[in-house]
């Protein structure tokens, strides 16, 4: 399961590292997504995180993301394809 590095704070996702994976499922109508990350996880994302402000994604794209704690998990944000 993922988790962030132990110095990680839990108020600002931009202090963590970016963690790599690619799109595996996203639904533009509901704008709910997941990422498969490169150790196998699976962590959802909603469209407003998507960097460039599109609020779309092909599935299969390369990304780049933070880790953010929400509702008791983590969430993608900051989503950056590569």
């Amino acid at each position: 399961m993922l988790a962030p590095p132990t110095s990680w704070s839990c108020r600002s996702a931009r202090s963590s590292p970016d963690v790599r994976g690619t799109v595996t499922t996203f639904d533009k109508t509901v704008g709910l997504g997941e990422i498969t990350s490169a150790d196998g996880d699976i962590v959802p994302f909603h469209c407003v995180v998507i960097a460039d402000g599109s609020r779309d994604i092909p599935v299969g794209a390369q990304v780049e993301f933070s880790l953010i704690p929400k509702l008791g998990r983590y969430e993608a944000s900051h989503i950056v394809t590569t």
